[in-house]
């Protein structure tokens, strides 16, 4: 039965392209390219990252519909030491489709002319940490002034480092700052060529290891970095079956990872990529959100309000040389149409903005 209706369901994701252009099935493209984070596990083996695109790899919901319609599902796997630069390049001259990145260089790139559609959110966000070597004695940021600290540009939980400046009367200037990925940051920390480090989850294990001391972290802000499904604007006109059978995948994926049952399993999707499933848990632990939120995929208030604040900062700081008009950038269409589908409509309810808490 599961059979006859997967396949019932490709022939009307097919026939509702032929009816919208008036095209024959040879026109759908050939092959499908999905841009998404990428590691290489203990065993040498090549992971696409990311909880639901990790889903998606293992559970092939994406590569049995697409088949279906003849077209070949390829991932594009962007190593996380590169980064935003490389997604957005690969958007810019069309080596991709789509791109599951994170929100600060989709703003970059998008205020760079880059003509994208936020197509699927992803829930909560993902936390970042201040870290600070042994032996410095420091509370907050405020006592950071004129130190060495490491953190990756262009990376989304850069957005996250400039707010919490902002937020203390900061600049850049008042530090040294280095360029780094998290895993040279990490090394320069245990090695006290660095003060400090701003970084993701992996200053849970730093901090294992007695390599150093966190000091903060977003869990009390609305700070978080997301990561999020964007598609070309002009792959989205030409092909919105398509498009909406990979909008469609990833609100699977996030119901499946929002079932507490499959908690366990997430966890370990999460850690494929080295990251001890202990630090994950403390990770996720302690913010205030249930778990079926954490993967709400909805285009609601406090999804609309973070990109609308970080935009008008990074205009204000002048990371971005342009306003961003988020209502014409989100496309809620083929959420609202996956939802309907797989009768999710009131699985997830909307969620108000968070009150902001001070940044120190």
């Amino acid at each position: 039965m599961s059979v006859l209706k997967s396949a019932l369901r490709a022939i009307a994701l097919l026939l509702l392209f032929v009816v919208v252009h008036g095209v024959q099935a040879g026109d759908l493209p050939t092959v499908v390219r999905v841009a998404a984070v990428s590691s290489t596990s203990p065993n040498g083996e090549l992971l696409i990252g990311g909880v639901q695109s990790s889903a998606i790899v293992v559970k092939g919901w994406l590569e049995e519909d697409l088949k279906k319609l003849g077209v070949k599902l390829e991932w594009v796997p962007i190593p996380t030491a590169v980064g935003g630069p490389a997604f957005n390049e690969g958007l810019a001259n069309k080596t991709i489709d789509f791109a599951v990145y994170g929100d600060f260089p989709a703003i970059i790139g998008k205020a760079g002319g880059i003509d994208t559609r936020l197509i699927v959110p992803a829930g909560r966000g993902n936390n970042s940490y201040l870290v600070t070597r042994v032996g410095l004695e420091a509370k907050s940021i405020l006592d950071l002034r004129g130190k060495r600290i490491a953190v990756q540009k262009g990376r989304p939980h850069e957005l996250a480092f400039s707010q919490l400046l902002y937020a203390n009367g900061l600049r850049y200037s008042d530090f040294k700052i280095f360029n780094m990925n998290s895993q040279a940051a990490g090394a320069a920390l245990a090695a006290g060529s660095v003060d400090a480090i701003f970084t993701n989850s992996e200053a849970i294990t730093l901090s294992d290891k007695g390599v150093g001391k966190i000091i903060w972290d977003t869990k009390a802000t609305n700070w978080q970095w997301r990561s999020e499904v964007f598609v070309r604007e002009d792959f989205a006109r030409q092909y919105p079956a398509i498009t909406q059978a990979v909008a469609t995948a990833y609100v699977k994926a996030a119901y499946w990872s929002a079932q507490e049952q499959n908690r366990a399993e997430v966890i370990h999707y999460t850690a494929r990529n080295g990251t001890p499933e202990k630090v994950i848990e403390r990770d996720y632990a302690d913010d205030g959100v249930s778990w079926k939120d954490r993967w709400s995929p909805l285009f609601d208030a406090y999804m609309q309000q973070h990109y609308r604040d970080a935009i008008r900062f990074a205009r204000s700081e002048n990371l971005i040389r342009r306003d961003i008009d988020v209502n014409a950038w989100f496309d809620p269409r083929y959420v609202d149409a996956a939802l309907k589908e797989l009768k999710l409509e009131n699985f997830w309810v909307q969620r108000k903005p968070t009150e902001r808490k001070p940044g120190a």
